[in-house]
């Protein structure tokens, strides 16, 4: 069995979080090809298309007018999803980001007491012989 320091467990969360980032832009980005491909199809039906907002639908029962409308509505949650994950995950990876560097600085000044400490001794231990030690 392994033990994981906090330094290296809040690096791999910091990289978990950067591949989650990164999945959910890739969320955004399929949402914004299905959108883009549902207002195409129900634009490409014959007829007019009627609009609610700025998506495009119609009443009439068309062989593409269904699949248009679940690769708009898809698309635009997927935008959605995709951008507030996004945000979330940057969020969480800064916050890790933050602690990673509290805990390097926090081991650095450890180790910098340390170093003082372990030199000091030397030198406490190496100290020249006074003149009176030399003289005998």
């Amino acid at each position: 069995m392994k033990v994981m320091s906090f330094r290296d467990y809040l690096h791999e969360k910091a990289e978990e979080s950067r591949h989650n980032e990164i999945l959910a832009y890739l969320m955004f980005l399929a949402g914004a090809i299905f959108f883009v491909g549902g207002i195409l199809e129900t634009l490409s039906l014959a007829g007019d298309a009627e609009w609610f907002l700025f998506i495009p639908y119609h009443t009439e029962p068309l062989a593409g007018a269904v699949l248009g409308l679940a690769l708009t509505i898809s698309g635009s949650t997927l935008i959605i999803f995709g951008m507030v994950s996004g945000l979330s995950r940057s969020r969480d990876r800064s916050w890790y980001m933050q602690e990673l560097r509290k805990a390097t600085s926090l081991e650095e000044l450890s180790l910098k007491r340390k170093n003082r400490n372990k030199h000091s001794k030397r030198n406490k231990n190496n100290k020249k012989p006074s003149r009176r030690m030399q003289k005998i």
